[in-house]
């Protein structure tokens, strides 16, 4: 979970909120010349592309311009039955979104073809320019180890985090300044103006979600229909909730020990999760001595196997992998896994997760706070607690300064639709629960005992026919007195893996060394 951005004065964000309610007038909005997309996944789906000019400070609209990255696929349907535009975003900060709008071919019934799905990368990321990346191969292989047991490791990763810091400091000049979530709230309504709709539909995950509670904050009247999949808490931005989201993390890999040892016939890994959670550290233990093919060392374990606390899509996978290791010392499927670390701008992810989540709001300034918060959360989560300190740590020396993150208020919005699996570790259910209370008119659909992040339009028939009901017609759960769901679904099934699927499963590529930790920024759908 991170990432937000800067403000001035208090005075100058209620300028700012007093403004953005009005929007950005037509005579202002940036024009649009869709093209032929470079992404040969976005030509099969028939997408269009265009590049959208904003200012790259809204304090000063007629000064220097930043351009966004946009796709389109349009409706299918008559225009007489077309519903407006529909924006999305897929989490992060630093999530790339351009391809995002072929999401509405998921949705149940055709009932995204009612609208114009667009997909856009937030300003500094992949194909925006500029896009920002500091050190590209921050997360290479083989790094000091994360828990700081000696001076000399907290020392090292202090200086490493200081220097990736400074390195965006320099990449990133003037950019780094207006990388707040509010900024990219004001992108998505230069795309609404320069697209001359009055109002957006909007479909976000994780990060998203904040996008999107911060957008019908400031633009509240310019919702039309919003789906939020895994809600980030907005009382928590951002410090607490990386402390919150560790210890999810601890009881999601807990599950996930426990169903590789539901089928020790297939991985012969332990009969009960402590077997496995012991074999788990063991290995770790031994990559600290002699890593993994030179590279996978205990920082890159623990990386690879936080996936298994976001999502059930690759459980057999890692299972797979640790397997192979242990039995085989087959290293391949867990560089496959990790990724390149040393590909073109590998960082982008990471450097905007830090951008936007060190400014939008000021994280505590001494180290000592971090380091007691951080080994008390550890006692309690060993897992991931200071794989994740360091991942957001750059945010001690961020050379940006802080702003004061929007005060949530949904009251004046229209009816949207809240979604969440209830053992989400990257956005912990109360955040969903916190944002139904904010947003009067809301319903929110939960699947009571679901891991998974972001799990909507995967297939669970309940929940995604619920989506396209209320994308279709507006219609939503019956909203129930309380604080709890509205409704409630079947959780994504959990995969039932045999000796066969275990040998042959395929290694995801690619996924942990751009998007490895923590809940925003590894936050990725």
């Amino acid at each position: 979970m991170r990432k937000l951005l800067v403000a001035a004065a208090a005075a100058s964000v209620g300028a700012l909120l007093a403004s953005a309610v009005q929007g950005v007038p037509a005579s202002a909005a940036p024009t649009v010349n869709w093209g032929k997309c470079a992404s040969s996944r976005l030509q099969q789906a028939g997408a269009q592309c265009a590049f959208i000019d904003v200012p790259l400070d809204y304090g000063k609209p007629s000064g220097k311009k930043i351009s966004l990255a946009v796709s389109r696929i349009k409706h299918k349907v008559p225009d007489s039955q077309y519903q407006g535009i529909m924006i999305t975003n897929p989490g992060g900060p630093g999530g790339s979104g351009l391809t995002l709008s072929t999401l509405g071919a998921a949705v149940p019934k055709h009932a995204g073809d009612a609208y114009d799905w667009i997909g856009f990368d937030p300003r500094g990321v992949g194909s925006s320019k500029p896009a920002l990346t500091c050190i590209s191969d921050y997360a290479g292989f083989n790094r000091t180890p994360y828990e700081p047991t000696s001076a000399a490791i907290e020392k090292t990763w202090l200086a490493r985090s200081k220097a990736y810091a400074q390195a965006c400091g320099k990449n990133g000049g003037e950019l780094l300044n207006h990388m707040k979530t509010t900024d990219s709230v004001r992108d998505m309504d230069a795309i609404r103006a320069a697209l001359g709709e009055k109002q957006i539909n909007y479909y976000g995950f994780s990060y998203g979600t904040y996008l999107g509670q911060a957008y019908a904050t400031m633009f509240p009247k310019n919702v039309r229909r919003a789906v939020l999949d895994s809600n980030v808490d907005p009382r928590k931005v951002w410090y607490q909730a990386n402390l919150d989201q560790d210890v999810a993390f601890e009881r999601n890999i807990k599950i996930w020990f426990g169903w590789v040892a539901q089928y020790d016939n297939v991985f012969h890994l332990g009969k009960t999760e402590s077997a496995v959670e012991r074999e788990f550290y063991k290995q770790k233990a031994l990559l600290a001595k002699k890593p993994a093919a030179g590279k996978i060392g205990p920082d890159e374990w623990v990386d690879i196997f936080l996936q298994a606390g976001y999502y059930i899509y690759g459980w057999v996978d890692l299972g797979n992998a640790f397997a192979g290791w242990v039995h085989k010392q087959d290293a391949q499927p867990l560089l496959d896994l990790y990724g390149d670390p040393t590909a073109p701008n590998a960082d982008n992810g990471y450097a905007v997760y830090n951008a936007v989540q060190c400014t939008d709001v000021q994280w505590p300034t001494s180290w000592t706070r971090w380091k007691v918060d951080n080994w008390l959360t550890y006692a309690r989560a060993p897992f991931e607690t200071w794989a994740n300190a360091w991942y957001n740590a750059p945010c001690l020396f961020w050379p940006a300064k802080a702003g004061k993150p929007v005060k949530i208020d949904g009251k004046g919005v229209a009816p949207i639709l809240l979604l969440d699996e209830t053992l989400d570790a990257a956005t912990p259910y109360e955040g969903t629960l916190q944002v139904r209370k904010l947003f009067p008119h809301s319903s929110l659909i939960a699947s009571p005992g679901g891991t998974t992040h972001a799990a909507s339009l995967s297939g669970v028939s309940c929940v995604d026919d619920q989506v396209a009901d209320y994308l279709a017609t507006g219609k939503l759960p019956q909203r129930k007195a309380g604080t709890g769901a509205d409704a409630t679904c079947p959780y994504l099934p959990r995969p039932v893996p045999t000796a066969a699927s275990a040998k042959s499963a395929k290694a995801a590529t690619g996924t942990v060394a751009k998007a490895s930790s923590g809940l925003t920024g590894r936050v990725r759908r």
